[in-house]
């Protein structure tokens, strides 16, 4: 019998997000037959938000990556893993770093952001930070046998901003990871009900929703689920709108399917997005979407007219708030399952995995 090939994925922390969310589902669903699978923590097992009860989970107990690196090399001298899997871009680099000490071991990164625009709403809080270091970061990620980017648009970033091989990178697009049932079909309501899912941030692009909401002249109703550094600058706008009534604000939820079921539209408004794991979800569920055509994986999931919009600017985006149509819930779930099912995504996982070590 041979052997199972020994898998280690790092990641920052649990906390709720896409590549936190992600990175355990892939780990979950890994085929234990083939793979022996370690999922390494930087932080707190308390901090946890996503199931990980059939893997086997190391937190290293680190509030920050650079504080990590001793523990994350004596970690892996210790468990000789095959390959070792890294996502979020300032763990990626370090990896990379990492990587030259061991020269048996295929290292492989998951990119999560469009770097040309991403960085243009980060906030920096050091002066001198790591990923900030374009030099370094190049060298780095160049040592790194593998990249896997989830979208077309990430791969021609990645490439442009680190001068990184084309035959380095693979694009993977992220997995459908709650298959729930599909909404009854059901007309909508005198009141539009609107929904968005994501991190409260200026990349998030929420305020520009929100301008666009206050345009809009039919009854409606917005429920925002996250939460994070733009909270009180939104909802000072939200306030100063005169939209108080018209707005409902979850924080956090484990069941965000409930909510997505429960309205007429998921609206995005990023600027840049990796591969949007809400809006993909809003269509498993028959929620359609309109979003903006901006660079990232969205223009890869929404089909106009199929299950929901893209648009160019503000106008055109309040123009399709206003637009009546019926949609049938199980053909936009259709639209995104045959593309993005667990099965094929975690296969293709599977295969990077065994033929990295070819």
């Amino acid at each position: 019998m041979n052997k199972r090939i020994k898998l280690m994925f790092i990641i920052p922390t649990l906390f709720a997000g896409g590549a936190e969310r992600i990175i355990s589902f892939v780990c979950q669903n890994i085929n234990s037959s083939k793979f022996n699978v370690t999922l390494v923590v930087i932080g707190f097992e308390k901090d946890n938000k996503y199931k990980t009860d059939e893997v086997n989970v190391v937190y290293l107990n680190k509030a920050r990556v650079l504080h990590a690196v001793p523990n994350i090399i004596k970690f892996i001298f210790k468990s000789k893993p095959n390959v070792v899997l890294s996502s979020i871009s300032h763990l990626n680099i370090i990896m990379g770093l990492i990587s030259i000490l061991f020269p048996n071991v295929k290292f492989i990164a998951r990119q999560a952001t469009i770097n040309k625009v991403a960085k243009n709403y980060r906030v920096n809080r050091r002066k001198f930070s790591l990923s900030s270091l374009i030099n370094l970061g190049q060298f780095s990620m160049n040592q790194l046998d593998r990249v896997i980017c989830q979208s077309n648009d990430m791969k021609s970033d990645f490439i442009g901003n680190y001068n990184s091989m084309e035959s380095k990178i693979t694009i993977i697009q992220n997995p459908i990871t709650n298959a729930d049932k599909v909404k009854e079909y059901v007309a909508s309501g005198r009141i539009k009900r609107l929904v968005t899912v994501g991190r409260l941030g200026k990349i998030k692009g929420h305020e520009r929703l929100i301008n666009i909401l206050s345009k809009l002249k039919i009854p409606f109703h917005y429920t925002i689920i996250g939460s994070g550094p733009l909270e009180k600058e939104l909802f000072d706008q939200i306030d100063y709108l005169g939209l108080t009534e018209s707005v409902t604000h979850i924080p956090h939820t484990n069941n965000v399917n409930s909510y997505l079921k429960k309205n007429d539209y998921f609206l995005q408004g990023s600027f840049s997005e990796g591969f949007p794991n809400a809006l993909l979800e809003s269509c498993v569920v028959g929620t359609p979407v309109i979003a903006f055509n901006v660079p990232g994986g969205t223009k890869e999931i929404v089909e106009n007219g199929i299950n929901g919009f893209l648009v160019e600017d503000e106008a055109e985006f309040l123009e399709k708030l206003n637009h009546k149509q019926d949609w049938n819930p199980s053909e936009i779930r259709e639209s995104v399952y045959k593309k993005f099912n667990k099965e094929k995504i975690i296969n293709d996982y599977e295969q990077l995995f065994i033929d990295i070590l070819k």
